[in-house]
């Protein structure tokens, strides 16, 4: 089944910042787990035939303190816009079933909480991207502008092994209240960016 997805991104977890598991799977979180959203804005695609742009996905993981261990817990969410035949061929994308970055981490995931319909909110104005999923899900992350930066650019990470991309934007929680699929965290550090691209 072919498919392609393009869009935005953004992130929050609970280490400090910055998240070690973000410079490599196998180095422990700062605390004894690693809980993580991740947050989809699909700008664009298909999934066998079906359009999906404008629709958007939320990922909830909780993850041992070294990721590689796996046994990590995962809770899918779909924006309630979506028909069912969207939901349906973005779960079955966004839990590894049908290829792409998702399958790679696939192994690792010992327990799928399951997957709900909920209103999916993603705003980008500038270095802050906000994020409401439901009434379980309520953060803000902001762009890492580093000091004495003359372009006003955020810092980036090039080479990362991250499902979303390579090359990501760092960034830190100004507001969290996160609490789904019995996995309770307070956002601190975060990850942005303005394109992602998937196919398979």
């Amino acid at each position: 089944m072919p498919w392609s997805l393009k869009g935005s991104y953004v992130e929050t977890c609970s280490c400090e910042l910055m998240c070690p598991c973000n410079l490599s799977f196998d180095h422990g979180a700062t605390y004894d787990y690693c809980r993580a959203t991740l947050v989809f804005a699909i700008k664009e695609g298909e999934i066998d035939g079906t359009a999906i742009g404008g629709r958007k996905v939320g990922v909830i993981a909780d993850t041992p303190k070294v990721m590689t261990e796996g046994g990590w817990r995962l809770g899918l969410f779909v924006d309630d816009e979506a028909t069912d035949e969207q939901a349906d061929k973005l779960a079955k994308v966004f839990s590894g079933e049908l290829g792409g970055p998702m399958a790679g981490l696939a192994p690792l995931v010992g327990e799928m909480l399951g997957v709900e319909r909920v209103p999916i909110e993603v705003v980008d104005d500038g270095l802050r991207h906000s994020v409401r999923v439901g009434d379980v899900i309520d953060f803000e992350v902001e762009d890492i502008v580093p000091f004495g930066s003359e372009t006003g650019e955020p810092v980036r990470f090039a080479g990362m092994f991250h499902p979303v991309a390579s090359d990501l934007t760092m960034a830190e929680a100004t507001r969290s209240r996160i609490d789904a699929f019995g996995i309770s965290y307070e956002g601190k550090t975060g990850l942005s960016t303005s394109e992602f691209s998937w196919a398979a």
